[in-house]
């Protein structure tokens, strides 16, 4: 991943993405996964997949594809747009469209509440 600081200022980092089918609505996001400092963005798993094809997201994360050079990229900004306080990175497409299809393989689209107990939720709203 590369983390742009400024229009010419790229600075490749590690990340990492990670899914929890017990929370299939969601995906994790490390940046800096090997730094001191790794920050960790927990957004929705459709936002990332309608990124990799168009942009997507309001507010804290935002996602768009990139074609250029034959190449697909996913560009990913996380932070607070209005306070001026965001971080752009760039990635290669490919590699997580191949993960992302992984995750679908293990919770499919639409399946993502079937092992919810809706009843036990219900006591305890109650």
């Amino acid at each position: 991943m590369t983390h742009w600081i400024a229009r010419r200022l790229p600075v490749p980092i590690m990340c990492e993405f990670s899914f929890d089918p017990g929370d299939p609505l969601a995906v994790t996001l490390i940046f800096d996964s090997e730094g001191e400092y790794p920050v960790r963005w927990v957004f929705a798993r459709d936002l990332l997949t309608e990124g990799l094809t168009a942009r997507s997201g309001r507010g804290d994360v935002e996602l768009w594809p990139v074609h250029s050079d034959g190449r697909r990229f996913l560009w990913i900004q996380v932070g607070n747009a209005g306070a001026g306080r965001t971080a752009l990175f760039e990635m290669p497409a490919q590699p997580v469209a191949q993960w992302l299809a992984g995750c679908y393989d293990l919770v499919p689209r639409g399946a993502e509440t079937a092992g919810v107990d809706w009843s036990e939720l219900t006591q305890l709203i109650q």
